[in-house]
Formats: C-alpha cells, structure tokens, sequence
C-alpha cells in the first residue's frame, strides 16, 4: 500500500503515532530491558531473562529464541548497556519484519480487483475496509463496497457511512440476506459499472466455529463463478490486543480460505504489539498495513524498521 498523499515528514504525523500507539509495548520491553542489563554482563541468567522478556511481549518463543541468540552470538559475557540491547533487537526484528512488508497493490488484468476482507469479530474489518477505501479512491481508483455482514444491521449501517464519507457506492441487503448471494451480485455490479476495485465486507466469525467457516469458503465459491480468478486478494484483519491467539486466527483461516496478506489493527490499545513480529516468523505471510487509531490516516503501510524500533522505544 503507498502512502497517501501528503504524507507527513518523518518527526511527526504517522511515525509519532506509530510510537505513541506502540507505547505499552514499547514500555513493558524497554523497562524490563533496563531492569535486567543495568550494570550487568550478557551472561546465561541474563539471556535467559531477556527470553522470558520477550516472550511475555507476545513475540513468541520462537522469535524470542532467535532474538536472544543472535544477540549472545555478538555480546555474549561482555558488558551491555540497555540502550545497546534495544538498539540491537530493533535491528535483528526488523530484519525478520523485512521479508514480509509488501504493499497492497491492484493486479493489472482484473477490472474489478476483488478484495474479501475477513476476520473474527471486533477486528476492525468494516472500519479497514473504508480506510482502504479511501486510500484507492485517493488514487483515482473507482470503487465499490460490499455489506457482506449480513449477520448485523450495525455492520451494513457502518460502511454505509464509509461510503457515504469516502464517496463509494455500497450493495446492501436486508439483514439475514445470503452473504453469497450478495457478492455475487456485487461483483455483476461492479463489472457493470467499470469499478477498478471491489471490497468484500464479511461477516465476523470466529475460527473455532466450523458451521460459519463454512459459509464463508461458499463466498469464495460464488465469487470464482463469475471470475474464477478471485478473489484477487483476501486480508485477514487481526486485532494486536488478542496476542498469541492472532497466531491461532491465522492458522484456521489460512487453512480454509487462501490468506493473501494481513492487517494489524488497534496496536495503539496494546501491549502485545510484539505479536506481529512472531506473526511474520511463523508465517511469512505478507503484511500490508498496520493501524494504531480510528481516523482514516491512521492504517498505514507496514515499515518494518519504523515498527521495530518504535517497538524497543527508540527514534526512528
């Protein structure tokens, strides 16, 4: 995903809420960080409370491993400061971050580019979907929306309100109506009307519960019958402030439906930011923005050094 235009500079805007937004995160690793190496040698007790550390942070005991064995490999039994140990982490995540940063792009050919937006409940998917609404529609895109919860009148109410706002046209039913059904009757719309891009609202499901699983592979189904190529891209919105059970989500959804990419949301009501870092070393799926508030220019790109150094507290 580009940024938006008029972007701002680098010492504030996005990046000073990206950090403010990171701010328990950040706090909870970075107190922890000087309580251990204050006046201290890297040495076993020290790497193993950094472990524990960083586990606690939600970036998985993985990625915890990893970070801490890459840092005993250069600093092992010399004296560390603090500041140098964040410095360090920040780099050593961003590296693992690096692979998996890749912005949402419309592929050339498909006229619509067919979004289904998926995710449990209170994930943020219809607020999601108008951000990125607004994002193409910045870009010259024309764009329809599509009220697939049908499951509650407040979801079709919300992104009616989006288009309304970001100037899209939004297919709604009555509630209760097929979800299918609906889609498929969008995607008729939009090729119609030469929409360059669809967005697919869903209902919230949760992944334990295999009955509504289900009807959400039959969206995909109708959908690849009238364009067997779609849909183009399927994002995942996952709320940062679930933790480790974000892991679970991306398991069961990846396992029933084709996750094309993520989306983090909420990072600014966590401090479990570190979740997306064991995201990225457990998957390797591609992550296309981040959220940390409720306004449109709150979901950005996802930078990889800009996340992880605003994870360890430091300037970026």
């Amino acid at each position: 995903m580009s940024a938006e235009s008029g972007e701002e500079p680098k010492t504030g805007g996005w990046l000073a809420r990206l950090r403010s937004g990171l701010q328990r995160s950040s706090s909870k690793i970075g107190e922890g960080i000087t309580a251990i190496f204050t006046k201290r040698r890297l040495d076993e007790a020290a790497l193993e409370d950094l472990e524990e550390l960083l586990i606690s942070a939600d970036l998985g005991v993985a990625t915890a491993a990893r970070l801490t064995a890459d840092l005993a490999r250069n600093k092992f039994d010399k004296d560390v400061e603090p500041l140098e140990v964040r410095e360090a982490l920040a780099e050593d995540i961003a590296k693992i971050l690096a692979p998996v940063a890749a912005p949402l792009s419309l592929a050339r050919g498909h006229k619509p580019h067919i979004i289904l937006v998926v995710g449990v409940n209170g994930s943020g998917k219809t607020t999601t979907i108008g951000k990125l609404a607004l994002r193409f529609r910045g870009e010259g895109h024309q764009v329809l929306l599509a009220a697939g919860d049908t499951f509650r009148a407040a979801a079709i109410e919300q992104l009616q309100i989006w288009g309304q706002r970001v100037g899209c046209s939004v297919v709604a039913k009555e509630p209760g109506a097929d979800a299918a059904g609906l889609a498929y009757e969008a995607i008729e719309r939009a090729q119609a009307q030469g929409d360059d891009v669809l967005l697919i609202d869903t209902a919230g499901r949760l992944h334990n519960r295999s009955e509504l699983m289900a009807e959400l592979q039959k969206v995909v189904r109708v959908v690849r019958k009238i364009d067997p190529s779609a849909p183009h891209d399927v994002l995942l919105v996952l709320d940062a402030t679930t933790g480790q059970n974000a892991l679970t989500q991306v398991g069961t959804f990846k396992d029933l439906v084709d996750i094309s990419g993520l989306v983090v949301t909420k990072l600014d009501g966590s401090a479990r930011g570190g979740v997306l870092v064991a995201l990225a070393e457990k998957f390797g799926l591609p992550v296309h923005a981040v959220g940390v508030g409720e306004a449109a220019e709150d979901l950005r790109p996802f930078e990889p050094r800009d996340f992880a150094r605003s994870l360890m507290g430091l300037e970026t």
